[in-house]
């Protein structure tokens, strides 16, 4: 959940009941403090754990993950940052295994990541057996190239839909 934006998000849009999962401490606090002094404290439980040490029987209708972007690339000193950014603490085979343990039959899993990581991330979904419903494909304006990709997935094939966002246009 990183420090709560897009869980405090979903409680303002919804009455849901939201499961917020955190593995760096100083994050956490952060979240913790943000649901705290949020209209919306009462919806949000936070978990500090990481994705594969969280355990649950709950299943969920909605997962939703911005995980950390680079994979190989050069680190940094601070490794709080590095954890953050870097799939050295979560990568795609991880988060796809919590997202078919965790999820619905007929439930959604929406997850931001980067442009250039699109096909990894569609073939390790699919070797999990989860389908690809939407992609949602992000760039700064009609001058850039993808940066960004939202990718929808779930357990039930159902029939593709594919979209941009230009964040900044005419």
């Amino acid at each position: 959940t990183g420090t709560g934006l897009l869980a405090l998000m979903l409680a303002q849009k919804s009455n849901a009941a939201i499961d917020a999962v955190e593995l760096n401490l100083h994050a956490a606090s952060q979240a913790k403090e943000n649901f705290k002094s949020s209209p919306w404290a009462k919806q949000i439980k936070l978990f500090n754990t990481s994705i594969q040490q969280f355990h649950t029987l709950k299943k969920y209708d909605l997962i939703i993950s911005n995980p950390p972007f680079f994979e190989n690339d050069l680190q940094g000193p601070d490794e709080e940052k590095n954890d953050a950014k870097h799939d050295t603490s979560l990568n795609f085979n991880q988060l796809v295994h919590a997202i078919e343990k965790y999820l619905l039959e007929d439930g959604e899993a929406a997850v931001l990541i980067p442009y250039n990581r699109l096909d990894h991330f569609k073939n390790i979904s699919e070797q999990a057996g989860l389908f690809i419903n939407e992609i949602l494909l992000v760039q700064q304006s009609p001058q850039h190239n993808f940066f960004r990709a939202v990718v929808v997935l779930s357990k039930a094939e159902t029939s593709y839909k594919e979209s941009s966002l230009t964040i900044h246009d005419e």
